[in-house]
């Protein structure tokens, strides 16, 4: 596992940490994610879970309050509670609190909506935080949004990629995140890379930021990026692995 911070702005410290899938030696998410087939789809996601809590536990410095977040593949869910029970039983051995971590899932392929929604709701009921993925993107969009609110919404980073000078991206931007507000529903921006596009950003309210521009995904660490106030008039060095 590789992660990546989501930082707050208002208080320059991270909110969470996204676990990224990596090889052995460190190959990327694609190469690993294409030897992912219905045969091991089910063992795979668990096993990402299990990885990803026992990573975490480790890293996380006393009175950490920082949350994981762990991507999960709802094809591979058959049955949310029965599929719950290893991470249930793996954040427990390792005294990692269930609400520090965030599920998130990618709408990047069709899913069966009524299959998502009822792995959201239970999740949410467990006392995970939840969270739609490259929100933009996707296959279901606002007919999921207006079924189920999640606690997050990560605006699909070619939303966000040269934001500044795009005039229709700004609209766009400015209203969905106006949107979220209204349904409480707490708007992250990822794929951020400059300066220009985090100050546009910071305009329009949005305080949750992940990207190159702030911290890199690092392997098997947590980014040392660390609690300082976030200086959007200055240049800020990117923390790499």
């Amino acid at each position: 596992m590789a992660f990546q911070p989501i930082v707050d702005l208002s208080s320059g410290r991270i909110f969470a940490h996204e676990a990224l899938v990596r090889g052995l030696n460190g190959e990327s998410a694609g190469s690993v994610l294409s030897r992912v087939s219905d045969d091991n789809r089910y063992a795979f996601d668990q096993q990402c879970r299990v990885k990803a809590i026992e990573l975490a536990s480790k890293l996380s410095a006393p009175g950490d309050d920082s949350k994981l977040s762990i991507n999960f593949m709802p094809n591979a869910v058959y049955e949310p509670r029965a599929c719950i029970r290893l991470t249930l039983a793996t954040a427990e051995r390792v005294g990692f609190p269930l609400n520090r971590i965030i599920f998130e899932f990618t709408e990047n392929e069709r899913l069966d909506t009524e299959h998502v929604l009822n792995i959201l709701r239970v999740y949410k009921a467990i006392g995970f935080k939840t969270a739609i993925d490259d929100f933009g993107a996707g296959h279901a969009g606002l007919n999921l949004l207006a079924r189920f609110q999640p606690d997050i919404v990560k605006l699909d980073m070619d939303l966000i990629r040269g934001i500044d000078v795009d005039t229709s991206k700004q609209i766009i931007v400015r209203h969905t995140v106006a949107m979220l507000n209204e349904f409480g529903i707490t708007p992250v921006c990822e794929g951020v890379e400059t300066e220009a596009e985090l100050s546009i950003l910071r305009d329009f309210g949005i305080t949750l930021i992940q990207g190159y521009l702030l911290a890199k995904p690092s392997f098997e660490t947590f980014s040392t990026f660390g609690p300082r106030p976030v200086a959007v008039s200055q240049n800020l060095e990117t923390t790499a692995a």
